[in-house]
């Protein structure tokens, strides 16, 4: 009788615990369009409710100086359930992310 709660224990803990649909997650949308030394952009969208989407282009800071402006987001699910989105900039002042759910300096 032990060996059979036990065993009903375990089974009961092994359906308890969530699915990871990540592993199976499938690839929805996706675009890619690399323009070569003056940027790029790309999205992609997944099963899962992923969802990212980022372009770049070159900015001129000084006369012999050149960098990468880049600008994005990214959806993705918490382990809470709650969709989170951020959306981003990297510049020459470094990568500056905001959301809902971050604090503000």
């Amino acid at each position: 009788m032990k060996t059979i709660i036990a065993f009903a224990t375990i089974v009961a803990l092994a359906l308890a615990l969530p699915l990871d649909d990540s592993k199976n997650a499938q690839i929805l949308k996706y675009e890619n369009d690399n323009i070569g030394v003056d940027g790029y952009k790309f999205a992609f969208e997944t099963s899962d409710g992923q969802s990212r989407q980022e372009q770049a282009e070159l900015k001129k800071l000084a006369d012999d100086v050149e960098a990468l402006v880049v600008r994005g987001s990214y959806t993705f699910t918490g382990a809470d359930g709650q969709v989170y989105t951020v959306n981003y900039v990297a510049d020459e002042n470094g990568f500056q992310p905001e959301g809902a759910h971050l604090p503000v300096a």
